[in-house]
């Protein structure tokens, strides 16, 4: 990777890493995004994406729980289902379009609702009320798990706009369940498809420290500045972004 190249990425894993932490996400469809517009190798993308989800959420994680919006109640059904699935998913190799089409239809369509949810007349989920359902959230965690290890994101892309819609949690506290959801998930699918083709770049030291210093501005903003209304509309247009992304490169 050339010196421009790792200066390229790291301002734009900064914004990317800002924007998704906002909602307690991690980026990883948006760094998938960024180097696939460099033009880096498959079997680098999804191991360096999978690699810096683990750390930013971490450290989302960290903030979430420590301002009290993390909820191991509305957490563990989803990773019962999930953590199997993003194993079984990080083993396996995606090679037609026509997932990711789908996928960006289902994300534009969703981004839309909760532009909707958010500047409609139904009133906001209180936040720290939790209301997930133990069954369907299982069922639920195991196809995000799958989807998440065959992509090579965390599954928060998912997760929180489903959370939002079945009225399971307001938007701080979905934040707050997706975080630790993509930091598990990320670190399975890592694990299952760490095989000798998939390397990370050796500049990827410099690209976690942009990431996590996008990641501390990111939570700062989510937590302290922005109300449901804010964080709704910018989980909708990080859900466009990764739609239109998903579409673009199919």
């Amino acid at each position: 990777m050339t010196l421009e190249t790792t200066l390229i990425l790291c301002a734009a894993f900064f914004v990317v890493a800002t924007l998704y932490t906002t909602v307690g996400h991690a980026g990883a469809s948006g760094y998938l995004a960024m180097m696939a517009l460099v033009g880096l190798a498959p079997d680098v993308m999804r191991p360096t994406a999978l690699t810096l989800n683990i750390l930013v959420a971490a450290f989302t994680v960290y903030r979430f729980r420590k301002a009290r919006y993390f909820s191991w109640a509305g957490l563990w059904p989803f990773l019962i289902g999930s953590v199997p699935f993003a194993a079984l998913g990080g083993i396996q190799s995606l090679s037609r379009g026509t997932y990711y089409v789908a996928m960006g239809v289902v994300l534009l369509l969703a981004s839309a609702y909760l532009v909707w949810r958010a500047f409609g007349s139904r009133p906001l989920m209180e936040e720290r009320v939790v209301l997930v359902k133990k069954v369907p959230a299982v069922i639920i965690g195991a196809v995000l798990g799958f989807l998440s290890g065959l992509i090579g994101v965390g599954g928060g892309i998912f997760l929180s706009p489903i959370l939002l819609m079945l009225g399971w949690a307001g938007a701080k506290t979905t934040a707050g369940i997706s975080a630790p959801f993509i930091l598990v998930n990320s670190a399975g699918a890592l694990a299952a498809g760490s095989l000798p083709v998939q390397k990370v770049p050796l500049e990827l030291p410099w690209l976690a420290a942009a990431a996590l210093a996008g990641a501390f501005v990111g939570t700062w903003l989510g937590l302290e500045r922005f109300r449901q209304k804010g964080l709704l509309t910018t989980l909708a247009a990080v859900m466009t972004l990764a739609g239109a992304k998903l579409i673009l490169t199919a």
